[in-house]
């Protein structure tokens, strides 16, 4: 896995920035302003990844957040991401423009358009691809987040859920869409492991809202498109906003049309080792994996007859377990 350093972080008014973001800043002590960095993912898309970096490792269980587009592919193939593993946690497919079809290693071929959610949980071992259909909608911007696995839920067998009515609330010219876990009296159908919350903000035009929150929860929240003040904080796309724990609520307020991202969760308080596309506990579990997909067999075969996504080589260094707060603990 690619994961970019931020080259250095300021305090303003309680609220830390780190260099390169967007935004200023006024919030609580507890308040860390993230920029994303580029990543090519495939050969036609480029995301911008917000979760993990150094500063700031994970949300509640979501521990990979990438934000792709808004991106014009009415003349490109759109996403293209070949046959490729997973262990340890769940991949969480969020789109506000475009179309993706799901194939995987279960037999699974799924669709996903906005509104909808594609939700497969890697457990053990599970292989995937996804790619835009030759027919595709001129548009493509969207949302892959990553949920870690407890222990107790990592090691069963994968499984794979389409959902494509969701709980949602309008409260004005705002329009809030529970995708995973639960906000107030709203609750998400799809299975998850531990507490959690990822929930779409949409502004059709200018509005407030202040949408429940857990205070046992850690909170971040993106902008996908558009600008909004959040907790007192002005944020543009490409940045995340971690808000800490303690808020029952979080305050937004858009002067115009914005799509925004909220994601929550109770700490998660295991350890981690996350490379490639692996979620694990120790360098030796992480090496017997990418072993596994370079030999075939754990991770079944993904139909469709694309050719399989190489792994990279192990690094030369021994993989750090973590925890949530990036320190190092073997």
């Amino acid at each position: 896995m690619s994961q970019g350093e931020p080259a250095g972080t300021a305090t303003v008014y309680g609220c830390t920035v780190l260099h390169g973001g967007t935004g200023a800043a006024e919030a609580g002590p507890e308040s860390v302003l993230l920029p994303g960095h580029d990543v090519p993912l495939g050969r036609y898309t480029v995301v911008r990844r917000l979760l993990p970096q150094r500063p700031r490792r994970m949300v509640g269980a979501w521990c990979f957040v990438d934000h792709f587009g808004p991106d014009d592919v009415s003349d490109r193939p759109g996403m293209q991401v070949p046959p490729h593993p997973h262990t340890g946690l769940q991949t969480v497919t969020w789109l506000a423009e475009g179309e993706i079809l799901h194939r995987d290693s279960l037999g699974n071929v799924q669709a996903i358009v906005p509104g909808q959610l594609n939700l497969m949980t890697a457990a053990h071992g599970i292989a995937h691809s996804e790619q835009s259909p030759a027919e595709h909608p001129p548009g493509m911007h969207g949302l892959q987040l990553w949920v870690a696995l407890p222990e107790e839920a990592r090691h069963g067998e994968a499984r794979f859920e389409h959902h494509d009515a969701l709980p949602v609330l309008r409260d004005g010219d705002v329009t809030v869409t529970v995708v995973v876990g639960e906000s107030g009296p709203l609750r998400s159908p799809a299975l998850v492991h531990t507490p959690l919350l990822g929930a779409e903000v949409l502004f059709s035009g200018p509005g407030e809202h202040r949408l429940p929150v857990d205070p046992a929860f850690e909170t971040a929240v993106l902008v996908m498109s558009g600008t909004a003040d959040v907790a007192g904080v002005a944020l543009a796309p490409g940045s995340l906003l971690y808000l800490g724990q303690g808020r029952t609520e979080v305050p937004m307020e858009a002067a115009g049309p914005a799509r925004l991202f909220v994601l929550g969760g109770t700490p998660f308080e295991e350890p981690l080792v996350m490379w490639w596309n692996f979620v694990g506990r120790s360098h030796e579990e992480i090496a017997r994996a990418r072993d596994d997909w370079m030999r075939g067999g754990r991770f079944g075969v993904v139909p469709g007859g694309q050719e399989p996504l190489p792994a990279p080589e192990m690094p030369t260094v021994r993989l750090k377990a973590r925890d949530r707060h990036g320190h190092v603990l073997s």
